[in-house]
């Protein structure tokens, strides 16, 4: 009965001991990934300080192509705002200024006309309920362009990086616990 228990036990250190190297392997490879896609994206913006922004006005403008893909043409909003003493272009993140710098915001929908164009408007209403808002702009005195939202912020990197932090911590709390039984189990055999 002894040896059953004895073998019993090191198949499920064994175990134990590959479930936490893989998790540990597994976050490693998370870091890595997020180090070659999110890091630079976030060291890259340079929309990092928050301002006020004063409405000045909002337009739809009809008939908008998107660059680079093939959609129907849709509506989107253009934004003029007063922020850091000056008239700006609003954009809603870092990729709609990429996409289309003609529109201050791209609809998600591009495929039904009619759904982008209640989209556009529903967002147009909202920014004359609350005509002042913060949004992010850059220290470039030349830059004429602000965003209401940034994809690639503080919060977005450390929220990417709690999984990975959570999967190594636990493969290295596992494989501790497994090497402090196996020492506490040798020094109850030598007594």
């Amino acid at each position: 009965m002894g040896k059953k228990l004895v073998m019993a036990q090191k198949r499920g250190e064994t175990r134990a001991l590959c479930l936490g190297v893989a998790m540990v392997l597994c976050a490693v490879i998370a870091y890595y990934i997020l180090g070659t896609t999110m890091l630079p994206l976030y060291q890259k913006s340079v929309w990092t300080q928050k301002s006020m922004c004063h409405l000045i006005e909002t337009n739809i403008r009809e008939q908008q192509e998107l660059e680079g893909k093939k959609v129907p043409q849709y509506p989107c909003l253009w934004v003029n705002v007063s922020a850091v003493g000056r008239w700006a272009v609003l954009y809603h993140t870092e990729d709609t200024r990429d996409q289309n710098q003609q529109c201050s915001y791209i609809p998600g929908s591009l495929e039904n006309y009619q759904a982008a164009r209640a989209d556009v408007e529903n967002v147009r209403a909202t920014f004359h309920k609350k005509p002042i808002f913060y949004c992010f702009s850059t220290s470039r005195e030349n830059e004429t362009s602000v965003l209401y939202q940034r994809l690639y912020g503080p919060q977005t990197l450390l929220f990417s990086l709690f999984w990975p932090t959570f999967l190594l911590t636990g493969g290295l709390l596992i494989i501790v616990m497994v090497k402090i039984n196996q020492s506490l189990s040798i020094l109850a055999a030598q007594k």
